[in-house]
């Protein structure tokens, strides 16, 4: 995670941590699952304060971009969520249209995968 803080902006630096974060999920940079990095040791890396950070994980959350799966940390959700699953889904019918797979044997194959 690429992420810097302007100590003379204007900006308050929680929501320069929140827009930084927030734009390099739009951007794919932080793809869905990836797991942000603890409060302490962002806030430590940044010379900031653990509240400021934790504040820029919580408007996160609250918007959907994050969640928080208590011990297990806080990672990226949402927004790249969809894009991911249609970039899978059209690397699928690619690949069983190329196998000259019929459309209703391939929903089967999916919906066997999905039972199991």
């Amino acid at each position: 995670m690429n992420l810097t803080v302007d100590p003379g902006s204007d900006v308050p630096p929680f929501e320069q941590v929140r827009d930084g974060i927030r734009a390099q999920v739009d951007t794919g940079a932080l793809a869905p699952g990836h797991r942000l990095p603890p409060v302490r040791a962002l806030a430590s890396s940044l010379g900031l304060a653990a509240n400021t950070v934790a504040r820029a994980y919580k408007e996160l959350e609250a918007t959907g971009v994050v969640e928080t799966r208590g011990r297990a940390g806080t990672f990226v959700a949402g927004r790249g969520v969809g894009r991911s699953l249609r970039e899978a889904a059209t690397s699928y019918v690619t690949a069983v249209r190329a196998l000259g797979v019929a459309d209703d044997e391939a929903l089967a194959a999916v919906r066997r995968a999905l039972g199991s």
